[in-house]
C-alpha cells in the first residue's frame, strides 16, 4: 500500500513545489493579489510584494499568472543576481528576443519599440522581478527608467517586485528615493496566523481529496505551529513528514506527539517566531583581564544593541548559523558558515564564504575587505562591529609616555 492509499489521498497535499491549484487565501495573500491584479487596470501600476521565505510569494505569482487575459504579455526575471546589461537581456529574452551581443543603448531601443508595438496592438505589458532582493542599485535604478517608458498619454510597462524582506530596507535607502516614489502599492506578506494555517492545513487536505475529517488531531495543530511559526513552507515539510512518519507506524491519525517525533526526526527547534527563542543571542561574559595577546574585537549587534562581544587572536575566525562557528548567530538570514574574519599583526580582513545572502558594507555587497577601527559589517539582521585591538595598545603604551614625561 502507497502513502496517499494509506491515507485515502488523491495527490500529495503537502509538496513543495509551488502549485496554483493548492493556494490558501488568506486575507492577507487574497489582498497581496488584489494589488498584483492592480497592475493590469492601471497604467503606471508598479507594485512591491515581499514576504519571508516559504511565506507563498512564488505560489501567489503563479496564480496571478494563471488567471491573465490573453490581452496581457508578461515577463518573469527570476535569476536577479545580474548586472544592469545582463538584466535587460534577461528582460527581452522572455519576451521572445535574442538580444546579445547587443549593446545597451541597442538593448532600449528594442525594448522601447517592442513596448509601443504592443501597446499601438492594444496589448498590456507587465515585467515581474522575483527574487528581486538580490538586485543591485544600478539594475533598480534601470526598472526606475524603465517604468518611466511611456506614450503620450500614459505608461507602457506595469511592474511587480517580489522578494524577500531584505527588498524593504534596500527600497528604503536614500539612493532609491526616486524609484520609490514610482511605487503605487507595497505589501509584506507575514506568517500565517495560528487559525489561518488550520484553516490552510485543512484546505490543503480537501483539495488532495482526504476524506477523513480529523485525520490531524486536535492537539497537533499548536504543536505544527509552534515548530513552523505558520510558515506555509515549513508547515508543509513538518505535515508531510508527520503523514511519513505515521505511514510507517500504521497510525491513521496524527497527534501533537507525532508532530513532536516529527520535530525531532527532522532535528528542529521550535520556531523563533512563536518563542523568540532565537531572536536573541546570549549576552557574553567579556573577560575581566583582556589578554595582550588579542588583536581583534568583535561587537555582535542587533536593532543597534550589543548582544554578544568577541576578543581574538590571530587566526581565523568563522561567522555562521551553525553551533560550532567562533562567532555563533542563530537567524535564518545567515549561511551555516557565512563568512570569515582573518586576523594578523598587519590587521583583520572580512570574507564572504559565498553566502546567500551576502554581507554589506554601506549597503554595497562585499566579497573581501581589510577592515580599519570601527567598520560595521552587515550580516543579514546583524552588525559585526570592528574594533582594532593593535591600536588601543598602542593608545595605551603612548598615554604611558606621556604620563612618564610629565612626571619627569
Amino acid at each position: 500500500m502507497s502513502y496517499l492509499e494509506h491515507y485515502k489521498l488523491e495527490k500529495p497535499p503537502f509538496g513543495l513545489t509551488p502549485d496554483p491549484e493548492f493556494v490558501y487565501w488568506s486575507k492577507q495573500h487574497a489582498r497581496a493579489k488584489a494589488y498584483m491584479e492592480s497592475t493590469i487596470w492601471l497604467s503606471d501600476g508598479f507594485v512591491v510584494i515581499t514576504g519571508e521565505i516559504g511565506s507563498g510569494k512564488t505560489t501567489l505569482l503563479q496564480s496571478f499568472l494563471s488567471e491573465l487575459e490573453d490581452d496581457v504579455v508578461y515577463a518573469v526575471v527570476s535569476q536577479t543576481q545580474l548586472n544592469a546589461t545582463q538584466f535587460l537581456q534577461a528582460v527581452l529574452t522572455e519576451f521572445g528576443f535574442k538580444p546579445f551581443n547587443k549593446k545597451k543603448v541597442e538593448l532600449l531601443d528594442m525594448l522601447n519599440m517592442f513596448l509601443i508595438e504592443q501597446y499601438a496592438a492594444g496589448k498590456k505589458v507587465i515585467l515581474i522581478v522575483d527574487e528581486a532582493q538580490n538586485l543591485g542599485t544600478k539594475v533598480l535604478e534601470e526598472i526606475r527608467m524603465l517604468s518611466g517608458i511611456e506614450t503620450t498619454s500614459e505608461k507602457v510597462l506595469r511592474i511587480i517586485l517580489a522578494g524577500q524582506p531584505e527588498l524593504k530596507g534596500k527600497l528604503d535607502s536614500d539612493r532609491l528615493k526616486q524609484l520609490v516614489q514610482r511605487v503605487r502599492l507595497r505589501f509584506h506578506l507575514g506568517a500565517l496566523s495560528s487559525d489561518d494555517m488550520r484553516e490552510y492545513v485543512e484546505h490543503r487536505l480537501r483539495i488532495a481529496g482526504c476524506e477523513e475529517a480529523n485525520l490531524f488531531d486536535e492537539n497537533a495543530f499548536p504543536v505544527i505551529y509552534r515548530y513552523s511559526g505558520g510558515v506555509p513552507r515549513l508547515v508543509n515539510t513538518i505535515c508531510d513528514s508527520a503523514l511519513l512518519v505515521g505511514f510507517a507506524d500504521e497510525k491513521t491519525h496524527i497527534s501533537g506527539d507525532d508532530i513532536e517525533a516529527t520535530a525531532a526526526e527532522l532535528d528542529w527547534q521550535e520556531h523563533e517566531d512563536t518563542t523568540g527563542a532565537h531572536r536573541i543571542l546570549p549576552k557574553l561574559v567579556v573577560p575581566a583581564q583582556v589578554s595582550d595577546d588579542y588583536l581583534t574585537r568583535i561587537e555582535v549587534r542587533m536593532e543597534g544593541k550589543v548582544i554578544a562581544d568577541y576578543h581574538f587572536e590571530a587566526g581565523r575566525v568563522i561567522v555562521g548559523r551553525s553551533p560550532d562557528n567562533e562567532i555563533y548567530i542563530d537567524s535564518k538570514y545567515i549561511s551555516r558558515h557565512h563568512a570569515q574574519l582573518v586576523s594578523s599583526e598587519s590587521g583583520c580582513m572580512v570574507e564572504d564564504l559565498n553566502s546567500t545572502n551576502g554581507i554589506f558594507m554601506d549597503e554595497t555587497a562585499i566579497k573581501r575587505r581589510n577592515l580599519v577601527d570601527g567598520d560595521i559589517v552587515s550580516v543579514g539582521i546583524h552588525e559585526l562591529v570592528y574594533h582594532d585591538l593593535r591600536d588601543a595598545d598602542e593608545d595605551e603604551e603612548s598615554d604611558e609616555d606621556d604620563s612618564i614625561i610629565q612626571e619627569a
